[in-house]
This record gives C-alpha cells, sequence and structure tokens, in this order.
C-alpha cells in the first residue's frame, strides 16, 4: 500500500478521480481502479462465526496499510465489543508492522454513540484511517445513517473501514463491502510461523466488478499485501465449511466467487 495515486483537481465540469491505496496485487489493484478508494466507507465482514478474529486482523492490517508508518489511526468500539471481541492489544497490532503509538482506542456506550463518535472523527483529516467495529444488526445503521458517515468520509478524504463481525450485510453507502475468512499460512524455514493470510472476497463494489476472490498474505515489513503462495500445510476442515472452499479454489487470481 505504498503507492499513492493523486486526486486531480475537479474543474466543476467532470467528477475529480479518487485518491487511492494500493493492496500491492495487480489483479486486486485493477479490479478496484487502482486500489482502494480513500475518503470512502468499505464494509467487512467475517465469512463465518470462526472468521471473526480473521476480519479484525484483516482490517487492523488494511488500516496500517492505509495509514502507514506516520498516519494515525482511530479505533471505535462499542462497550458490548470488549466482551464480544475481545481486549485489543498494542502488541498484537506492533506484530502487523502498525505502531503502537500511533493507534489510538475509543470505547463509546452504544451504537448511536459510535456513530456520532466516528461523523467527528471523519471529520478530521489529520487521520490515517478511522476504523468502527460495530457488533450485531445495528438498527441504527440505516441507509441515512450509512450515507452520513459516507460524506463525511469524501469531505476529509480519510477512509472509514467499517468493522461488522457478527451481521450479515444491508444495502448501504460504502464503496466496497469485503468477506474475510482465515487462511492457512505458508511455512518458514525452521517452521516458524507464516505471515497473516485470508482468503478475501469483493462482495460489492460500486461502478466496478464484484464477486471476485484473493488469498492474500500481510507482509508487515512493508506494510502491504501480497498472493499467497500455496501454504503446503495440511489444515483440519471444520465442519460446516466444504473442504473445497471458493475463496481457496480461486485465490490470488482475482476469480469470480461461486
Amino acid at each position: 500500500m505504498k503507492r499513492f495515486v493523486p486526486a486531480p483537481a475537479c474543474d466543476g465540469t467532470a467528477a475529480a478521480a479518487v485518491a487511492r491505496r494500493a493492496f500491492g496485487v495487480a489483479s486486486l489493484d485493477a479490479a478496484l481502479g487502482g486500489g482502494l478508494a480513500l475518503g470512502r466507507v468499505h464494509e467487512i465482514y467475517a465469512a463465518e462465526a470462526d472468521d471473526l478474529a480473521a476480519s479484525a486482523g484483516f482490517v487492523m492490517a488494511l488500516a496500517t496499510g492505509l495509514a502507514g508508518a506516520e498516519g494515525m489511526v482511530l479505533w471505535l468500539r462499542p462497550q458490548r465489543a470488549v466482551g464480544q471481541g475481545g481486549v485489543a492489544q498494542a502488541i498484537g497490532w506492533a506484530e502487523l508492522g502498525g505502531v503502537p503509538d500511533h493507534g489510538l482506542i475509543g470505547v463509546v456506550r452504544d451504537s448511536m454513540a459510535l456513530l456520532r463518535a466516528a461523523v467527528d472523527a471523519l471529520r478530521c483529516p489529520a487521520l490515517g484511517a478511522v476504523v468502527v467495529e460495530g457488533w450485531g444488526a445495528m438498527r441504527e445503521l440505516d441507509l441515512t445513517a450509512s450515507r452520513r458517515l459516507a460524506l463525511a468520509a469524501e469531505k476529509s478524504g480519510v477512509p472509514l473501514l467499517l468493522l461488522r463481525p457478527d451481521a450479515v450485510p444491508v444495502p448501504s453507502a460504502a464503496q466496497t463491502r469485503w468477506q474475510v475468512a482465515a487462511a492457512p499460512s505458508r511455512a518458514l524455514p525452521g517452521h516458524a510461523p507464516g505471515g497473516a493470510t485470508f482468503d478475501v472476497t469483493l462482495l460489492r463494489q460500486r461502478s466496478g466488478p464484484s464477486g471476485l476472490d484473493w488469498r492474500l498474505e500481510w507482509d508487515r515489513d512493508r506494510r502491504l499485501f501480497r498472493e499467497a503462495p500455496p501454504s503446503g500445510a495440511v489444515v483440519p476442515v471444520p465442519a460446516h465449511r466444504p473442504a473445497a472452499h471458493p475463496a481457496s479454489a480461486g485465490g490470488g487470481g482475482g476469480r469470480r466467487a461461486a
């Protein structure tokens, strides 16, 4: 995510191009028109209950790449997230290449306070990224509230990553919508643990291709993703997930999801 595509000035007769940060995977960046759009809302969902941690890890890595080495990340959580999603640890973020001194975690009372805090945060262009962790149905996050978040993000140019670990997608003003599942990492010399690896599906994209999937490995040193090579690992298949998972069959090539 080092590459940056600047937005040219708008002349008033045509919409200005959107600034983007590249993922680092050619087929994925091409599908997104050059990378993930800044100043937009991006939704991330866990594929299944077993993938809650994976979806959070993906968002943390993505926020790290968007903010870079010097940018600040604000992660907003409702109080219920502490009991359901656990306590965020600085060491975990550091393991993903983040800089704990450049991260803030805000815990608010409920979903309504969470949305208000998100709009206020998006008005600060100094932030590298804002993460909103929303649990449950969040009836407060209706289409009107989603548009309010989208307008705030567009005005400041700050990207909003909306993590919905236990929810199902509903109509929204998000630019992209993603589904994330855990994937086996490749073995390193000496049987050291490999980099964090995810099966990622682009469920929806405004004015762009959707239904594509990739297997991505996070490079914490370069703060970008790369296509995951075959892991060589044999992992047990959960009873509720078929062995031929669509993402694993098409990972890395940007294939159409089943």
